[in-house]
């Protein structure tokens, strides 16, 4: 009966130390682990990406007068068979954009160089169309700025890193974790790093995933041209040491041996 006794108290201890190891994964796993359910947050305005030296964007003039607009806009290029062409049928076509300069600047069209760096698509648009009112080149201008560069790169602990276009000018790091197969197993959720490239510097933003100080950081919207490295927890940096083809028999000798051991344990608390 004793012996009964002990090998069930035994039991129920490596039931309780299961428990709390799996607790422990939870914290070190889940996503926004504070938010309070139907506790509506302030979302913080998102002003836009800034242009930056070095970005190419597209600058199209429209008008009810059609040949004054055209005198403002880049000639459309077209391509064939992988060679630029400039007339004849093509498969594909492409608007010509601007590279913004080192001194944040684009040389447009009669208008001549405009500052540009430092400004949304929207302001950059508001302010050519004010020039074009302002010197009676166009009295009704429409004018669309587009980012023709936007990407974001995503590395380390993810399923698929790369580097990828975005559409838009929009996008958080949960939407580029989400593009690049979400974090593997082994990443750190609370060990993030955007890196950013602005005004000449170079500035590296600390994600913690599991919070929801989240949304506050300066790098929940990203940039054009962020880097995103998911940095990999113990576990994987200890396989980096250890050969690909021998990971798989690694893994159940440990799995093994740590049943043996808990067996083992299970078997002295029982007989004593």
């Amino acid at each position: 009966m004793k012996l009964f006794s002990g090998f069930l108290k035994a039991a129920v201890m490596a039931v309780l130390l299961f428990f709390v190891a799996s607790c422990s994964t939870y914290k070190k796993i889940n996503y926004l682990q504070d938010l309070k359910p139907d506790s509506p947050e302030a979302i913080a305005i998102n002003k836009g990406i800034l242009i930056q030296p070095k970005d190419m964007i597209s600058v199209v003039v429209s008008s009810r007068n059609p040949e004054l607009a055209a005198m403002f806009n880049l000639p459309v290029v077209s391509y064939q068979a992988g060679a630029e062409i400039t007339g004849g049928t093509s498969s594909q076509q492409r608007l010509m954009g601007y590279v913004v300069d080192n001194n944040g600047n684009i040389d447009f069209p009669i208008l001549g160089e405009i500052e540009v760096a430092g400004m949304t698509r929207w302001e950059l648009s508001k302010k050519i169309k004010k020039m074009l009112i302002d010197q009676n080149y166009i009295k009704d201008p429409v004018v669309t700025v587009q980012f023709m560069n936007f990407k974001v790169t995503v590395i380390g602990e993810v399923s698929r890193p790369n580097t990828y276009s975005i559409e838009g000018d929009k996008i958080t790091i949960l939407e580029a974790l989400s593009l690049a197969g979400d974090l593997t197993i082994f990443g750190q959720r609370d060990n993030v790093a955007v890196i950013r490239e602005q005004n000449g510097e170079r500035v590296i933003h600390q994600l913690d995933l599991r919070s929801v100080e989240l949304f506050n950081s300066p790098a929940y919207y990203l940039q054009q041209n962020d880097v995103v490295y998911v940095t990999p927890n113990t576990v994987r940096a200890g396989q980096s040491t250890i050969n690909e083809n021998n990971l798989k028999s690694v893994s159940m000798w440990v799995t093994i041996s740590s049943f043996l051991a808990t067996l083992a344990t299970l078997i002295i608390t029982a007989t004593n």
